[in-house]
């Protein structure tokens, strides 16, 4: 592989890992590994500019916005902070701080990086007014009724001196204890887990009722001030400030000048921590002075004045005593330990993903083997390496299965694919349960009355089959003994309203392999309906932007299943959107036609997805890059600076929100 498909590559992975990280709360690689990656990309794509692409991973920082809560643009952005893993990197950036600062003399502050959700508290008059995630760093959910609930958060000021109105920065955290006892209740009601507590706390902070995170116990601590009349000029003396005014704030702050003295605290901390009641990952380290931090800057996705160490991850060994299989959504299986229960990064960990037959066989994993499990980036426990020395004689091999361990189908392994899959989609109960899962799903059919324990529960009772059975529901065969009748009647209601969803979100809710939203959407447009779609070839298919062979084969392979067919039918019949809307399907006008269109921003007037109908239905086209081809760009709010640069480079026309809308109407 070249260097070029390299880059690509890693692209590909970034944006997977980030959906992952910040959209699914699921990852599946550790922090550390993850800015590995993005660190060859950045070093690849630093020797090959004309690769540059402002929608790579490297331009952007990730988001975790909710549409279900109301967005708010920062009124200071919230960028992340660079990483680095050992001495000689702090040691470059200790460096690189005080040639930026012509030789002057600084002070750095050494706090804690704990490793929970970020949060910007708003204070007028010493109350707490708004509460807003980190988001994408431009823009974050509006969640001051959850945070209310947090008693470690104050709603009112202590003591006096806080400036009239400003802005506080910290991290929403999930303390070990109440983690661990969630998971045991989860287990207990046989849930999926949270894989560590920052993913606990962001999925509570994310519940629509705030009595649940209330009794999720949430704890918080405070690192940054912003305002326009600060008590003081150092960063650390405001955060002493703020404790006087009843924030929480981490008593193992320290203010210190020599780099000697940087990496005491960081050599303390990487013991000290693992008693915390929290979960932390690092040191963040920060000139103190803000007067020197304005001085420093910016680079396009973080400040020259503060940098973040990470801790190496903890390591423990222990036995595998058996491996385990799960079936998902797609078939994919996935290999488990099970390992004797041992104490890691503070919680008890007994399972570790094995990935795949590859990674077992990497390991020479036997059945007895010690193996040594570390928590990458404090997240997810994974298997690093066998003490061979230690292997029972009468140790056996791990045999990958040859069956699916739900349904017994014969396993198959797809060209270029690393995993096994069981084939039997129609069939295998947590496949049938997955997909319909994925077809309820918010942004699929949007049936929000509906969640995956309701879905298992229907299945075992033999309610459901397939997604298509949802719309012979009846409120009596929900309600039981008639104590959920208000709660049956918004399940009866919610899956009714469903059938008013725009049909390329039906094609999306369908479920089929390798086709997303974005393609989904794409194929919808092109063909205009399902009848169109189920019959075009897999040339036809290939001729679309944005399709290719493997999805083509995909799409192929799932109309030609019967059973597939037959729930389309079912689906038509019950009244589902199979076709475009008129309103869809009619062109507004051509004043677009033959453009290539970029959006970029924040927008007032419509959202970003309206404004892509908008342009297609005036004849234009969606692009998602910028290149000599652009023909304008549709800019909003909080444009991003590396698209601005580029468009000045090759002279694309920059056309604002209020600019676009006129230019329509004329």
């Amino acid at each position: 592989m070249d260097e070029r498909q390299r880059i690509e590559q890693l692209r590909k992975e970034l944006h997977e890992h980030n959906r992952r990280y910040y959209v699914l709360n699921q990852p599946t690689i550790s922090d550390q590994d993850f800015d590995f990656l993005m660190r060859e990309l950045q070093d690849l794509e630093a020797k090959h500019p004309e690769m540059a692409d402002p929608n790579s991973p490297t331009q952007r920082v990730g988001s975790d916005l909710n549409e279900e809560f109301q967005q708010v643009v920062h009124k200071y952005p919230m960028l992340s902070l660079a990483n680095t893993y050992n001495e000689q990197d702090v040691a470059d950036w200790y460096e690189s701080v005080s040639k930026g600062l012509a030789g002057e003399d600084f002070e750095v502050c050494c706090e804690m990086k704990y490793d929970g959700l970020s949060i910007s508290l708003t204070y007028v008059n010493g109350r707490l007014t708004q509460a807003v995630t980190r988001g994408d760093g431009v823009q974050g959910d509006d969640v001051t009724a959850n945070v209310k609930t947090i008693r470690a958060i104050p709603l009112v000021l202590s003591g006096n001196g806080y400036p009239q109105e400003f802005e506080i920065r910290g991290e929403i955290l999930m303390p070990w204890a109440v983690f661990e006892q969630l998971n045991k209740e989860r287990e207990a009601a046989e849930e999926p887990l949270f894989a560590n507590p920052r993913n606990a706390a962001s999925g509570t902070l994310k519940s629509q009722k705030s009595s649940l995170v209330a009794s999720r116990r949430l704890d918080a601590y405070l690192y940054y001030l912003l305002g326009e009349e600060l008590p003081a000029e150092g960063h650390y003396e405001n955060l002493e400030a703020a404790r006087q005014w009843g924030f929480k704030v981490s008593e193992g702050t320290r203010k210190v000048k020599t780099l000697q003295e940087i990496y005491d605290f960081i050599n303390y901390w990487d013991t000290a921590r693992k008693d915390l009641p929290v979960a932390t990952d690092g040191i963040v380290l920060k000139v103190n002075s803000l007067r020197q931090q304005r001085s420093l800057g910016f680079t396009a996705k973080s400040p020259r004045w503060a940098i973040a160490y990470k801790f190496k991850a903890e390591r423990v060994c222990t036995r595998l005593n058996e491996v385990t299989y799960q079936v998902g959504r797609t078939g994919a299986i996935t290999p488990v330990a099970n390992m004797e229960p041992v104490q890691l990064a503070g919680t008890t960990v007994k399972r570790a993903t094995l990935n795949n037959e590859d990674f077992i066989r990497s390991f020479d994993l036997h059945i007895g083997d010690y193996v040594f499990v570390e928590k990458g980036g404090e997240i997810i426990p994974k298997i690093v390496g066998v003490d061979i020395e230690r292997r029972p004689i009468i140790a056996q091999p791990v045999q990958f299965i040859k069956r699916c361990p739900e349904c017994g189908s014969p396993l198959v392994r797809y060209e270029g694919e690393a995993a096994w899959y069981c084939p039997n989609d129609t069939g295998c109960p947590p496949q049938i349960k997955g997909r319909i899962e994925h077809f309820i799903a918010r942004r699929a059919m949007n049936i929000d009355s509906l969640g995956p324990e309701t879905i298992d529960e229907y299945y075992r009772r033999g309610l459901i089959k397939n997604a298509a059975d949802l719309y012979n529901i009846e409120v009596q065969q929900i309600n039981g003994d008639g104590s959920r009748t208000k709660s049956a009647q918004k399940v009866v209601s919610g899956i009714a309203a469903s059938k008013e969803v725009p049909f390329e979100r039906v094609v999306f809710a369908l479920g089929i392999r390798f086709v997303g939203e974005t393609s989904a959407r794409v194929l919808a447009r092109h063909f205009k309906d399902i009848d169109t779609l189920m019959a075009a070839s897999e040339e036809e298919l290939q001729e679309i932007e944005g399709i290719g062979a493997v999805m083509a084969k995909s799409i192929i392979s799932y109309f030609q299943n019967e059973e597939n067919r037959t729930l389309v039918e079912r689906l038509r019949g019950y009244g589902l959107q199979m076709r475009l809307s008129e309103e869809q399907t009619a062109m507004a006008s051509d004043k677009l036609a033959g453009q290539s269109i970029v959006i970029s921003g924040v927008f007032s007037h419509h959202g970003r997805d309206e404004y892509k109908a908008i342009i297609e239905q005036n004849g234009g086209k969606n692009v998602g890059s910028i290149s000599s081809k652009t023909s304008f760009i549709l800019a909003g709010e909080n444009m991003g600076p590396s698209k601005l640069q580029k468009a000045e480079k090759l002279g694309i026309r920059i056309v604002s929100e209020d600019e676009f809308l006129v230019m329509l109407n004329e």
